[in-house]
């Protein structure tokens, strides 16, 4: 059956070729201003690469990622960014049952037991679910490890339109992108999945393809030069400046292979970062047209990446029949590594598959690799990084972790004021609720509550109390249903412009200390100690002060 784009839209058929051989429906958007939208029918195999449906459509809708991208970059985030690597700790793989079931069943396998790690696993329908449900149970799944999650996705490609994590004060959030395909679904995927689990969604401003993307865990992420082609009207400078902002990552680009050996043009296709100073790039046995050129691609990046303090190990590829064979396409998961096998007669009888099991041992010793039949998936222009997103583990491991946004610190506030405290939390399981506290010593105490097990909503209007303080500052304290706890509080202090005259040293509270700071300065003949104003420190003074001493104010 044929599904149309929109409930109304006046759809036209266009024919695809090669892996999508089975019409697609075009559409008009919901409102003129939407661009127009093409949906595959449920079930398609469709390639990783653009289709020639795909193809057709965008030629007829030439500025489709113009509209469907904003044309400025979403406000990034304004905590302390870390942008986890894939070989980090993992909390969860998420993966789209849409296609190559057979293969994500032994991904899932392997992930929920040797990985140590959950697996989501998104699926259109109730009665999808059910039958993912009946074909990991049956396979032997440990289905406690599996979560599923009810949305419309149009493609199994996660890689490229899931949601790329970054931590912002220690809490999980999300960098989305515009998907470099037009599957609306699937672009849609992360900015419903951030609310879902209360995580914050940043909007990068690019369109990209996330399978073009690695990083380490210090700071430096790579990509091919498909994003300088996706992204017209953006220099690389701009590019490079957009995933500082919003991932804390120093970028570098290299040249992309020709997309007659590989149509996606995607770094996955041939090098991954497997450590910190450890990264896996293709070689090239056989050379020859586009495998003379994708050889000096690698070697130069063996020299680049060699030069950056990275040990370099590598593993066969090469192209038959118009199929790119790679073995960097891999799932790395805690301490799991699933990299490919191939039946390929061509690439069987070589040995390449053993050749690539032994060159994965050797650089990640402490790990355990093993090889799943990827035949299937890598004649659709994509492997087993292609069909996976991470989702790392909470900093916290089971304790709540907070990051207080504000206020922050170096504000003054006046008595009665409306002050907005925010907030984001994360947690293994989930946060409960919150208190909001206020430390009048510069976050030596925190003995004032201004909310007690309060919504965790991010947010609590604050009416500033009638306090002289000099070093306030607010803790937010997150509560989980097991009653663990993490906390966060402003990084400086701020002031309140109240009236206390009782309070002489702004502690927040009127004691002993300020009658101590009090008959210091009148005995100095400080004139802080003018308390009534006069521009003389006398008896008057000391009378008036006495009284405010003993009504506490």
């Amino acid at each position: 059956m044929k599904k149309a784009a929109w409930c109304g839209g006046a759809a036209m058929m266009v024919a695809a070729a090669g892996v999508c051989s089975v019409p697609f429906m075009i559409g008009a958007g919901p409102t003129d201003a939407a661009p127009p939208v093409l949906r595959n029918p449920e079930g398609t195999v469709v390639s990783r690469a653009l289709t020639d449906a795909e193809k057709s459509f965008l030629a007829a809708n030439p500025d489709y990622f113009t509209r469907a991208r904003s044309t400025t970059r979403g406000t990034p985030p304004t905590g302390p960014i870390e942008c986890p690597a894939e070989y980090e700790p993992m909390a969860a793989i998420m993966m789209s049952w849409e296609s190559f079931t057979t293969t994500l069943i032994e991904l899932t396998k392997h992930i929920t037991t040797t990985g140590n790690a959950d697996v989501y696993m998104i699926v259109d329908t109730a009665s999808e679910q059910t039958t993912a449900t009946t074909a990991l149970t049956n396979a032997g799944v440990n289905m406690g490890r599996v979560k599923f999650f009810i949305r419309t996705t149009d493609t199994v490609w996660i890689r490229d339109y899931g949601p790329r994590y970054i931590y912002e004060g220690g809490v999980r959030a999300i960098v989305d992108h515009t998907y470099n395909r037009p599957r609306p679904n699937d672009d849609a995927l992360s900015t419903w999945f951030g609310p879902q689990r209360g995580e914050q969604v940043y909007d990068v401003g690019l369109t990209h393809g996330g399978g073009n993307y690695h990083l380490n865990g210090l700071d430096k992420s790579y990509c091919t030069e498909l994003i300088k082609n996706e992204n017209i009207g953006l220099t690389e400078a701009d590019i490079h400046a957009r995933w500082l902002a919003h991932q804390a990552v120093d970028t570098h680009i290299f040249p992309a292979f020709p997309s007659t050996l590989d149509s996606t043009q995607h770094l996955d296709m041939w090098m991954q970062v497997c450590a910190d100073d450890k990264v896996m790039i293709s070689d090239w046995p056989v050379t020859g047209g586009n495998m003379t050129t994708a050889d000096a691609i690698c070697e130069d990046a063996v020299v680049y990446m060699q030069n950056n303090g990275y040990t370099v190990s590598r593993v066969p590829a090469r192209q038959v029949s118009g199929v790119h064979y790679t073995y960097t396409n891999v799932v790395m998961c805690n301490d799991l590594i699933i990299i490919p096998s191939y039946t390929n007669s061509t690439i069987a009888s070589a040995g390449y598959n053993a050749q690539a099991l032994a060159s994965w041992q050797a650089a990640n010793p402490s790990k355990t690799v093993v090889q799943v039949n990827g035949q299937a998936v890598v004649t659709s222009a994509g492997v087993f990084h292609c069909v996976v997103m991470h989702v790392p583990a909470n900093k916290g491991g089971v304790n709540p972790v907070a990051y207080l946004r504000a206020p922050n610190g170096g504000q003054t506030f006046n008595p009665g004021d409306g002050v907005e405290i925010t907030w984001i939390t994360d947690d293994d399981v989930a946060v409960t609720n919150v208190d909001l506290l206020l430390s009048t010593d510069g976050g030596a105490t925190y003995p004032i509550t201004i909310a007690s097990a309060t919504a965790d909503d991010g947010s609590f209007t604050w009416i500033v109390p009638d306090y002289a303080v000099n070093h306030a500052r607010v803790k937010v304290v997150a509560r989980d249903a097991a009653s663990n706890t993490g906390s966060d509080a402003s990084d400086a202090d701020f002031a309140i412009a109240g009236t206390c005259p009782g309070d002489f040293d702004l502690s927040g509270f009127v004691d002993l200390e300020d009658y101590i700071a009090f008959v210091g300065a009148f005995e100095a003949g400080d004139i802080s100690a003018d308390v009534d104003g006069t521009g003389f420190v006398d008896l008057e003074d000391f009378n008036s002060f006495v009284g405010w001493f003993e009504e506490g104010c």
